[in-house]
Parts: structure tokens; C-alpha cells; sequence
């Protein structure tokens, strides 16, 4: 598969992925990540391992669509909890008294 990343053209295939991350350990991930073989690894490394190239040259985006197309299970940024937002009339029915959320 034909991918772009920082602005360099890449021939990536699944298998060539997966034999450039063999062997090497994965860091612990504190964003993104892509899922090779059992190893949860950050997007970030992946991208510099099978591109080559320093990690400040390219988004962690433009690595997880192309291992997404490649059919790796990628992972975003773990979510903090949505914020709760009460319509005016949520607000207005709340008992007198009673603290809102906040």
C-alpha cells in the first residue's frame, strides 16, 4: 500500500510492518497506539522504526491511518469522562436545595 508520510512516499504491506517490528520492545504508551502481534506499541515509535525517519518529522495521525489501512488495530487518546451539560430546563427542574453538577 502507497502511503505518505511527512511528505515521503512509503510502499508499506502488513507483512513488512510486521517483520520491521520484530524484535523491537515496545516503550510505554502514553497516547495513540498500534497493536502488532500481542505488543501494544505507541504510534509514535512505529512510525520511526518502519519510516526511518526522526519522530518529530511526522504526525502520529499520518502513522495511524496507514496502519489502520494496513488492518493493525489502532488506538487513540484514552478519553477523559465527557462533561455532563444540563439544558436551561434540566437546571430549572432541579430541586431547590439540591447541588448541581459540576
Amino acid at each position: 500500500m502507497r502511503c505518505v508520510i511527512a511528505r515521503f512516499p512509503f510502499d508499506l504491506t502488513r507483512s513488512g510492518v510486521l517483520e520491521s517490528m520484530k524484535g523491537v520492545k515496545p516503550e510505554p504508551v502514553t497516547g495513540e497506539s498500534v497493536i502488532i502481534g500481542r505488543r501494544h506499541y505507541p504510534v509514535k515509535q512505529v512510525g520511526e522504526v518502519v519510516t526511518r525517519q526522526d519522530r518529530r518529522d511526522f504526525s502520529a495521525g499520518e502513522v495511524l491511518r496507514a496502519m489502520s489501512r494496513l488492518g493493525f488495530t489502532c488506538r487513540g487518546l484514552p478519553g477523559a469522562a465527557p462533561a455532563r451539560v444540563d439544558s436551561p430546563s434540566q437546571r430549572a427542574s432541579a430541586m431547590p436545595g439540591t447541588p448541581l453538577p459540576g
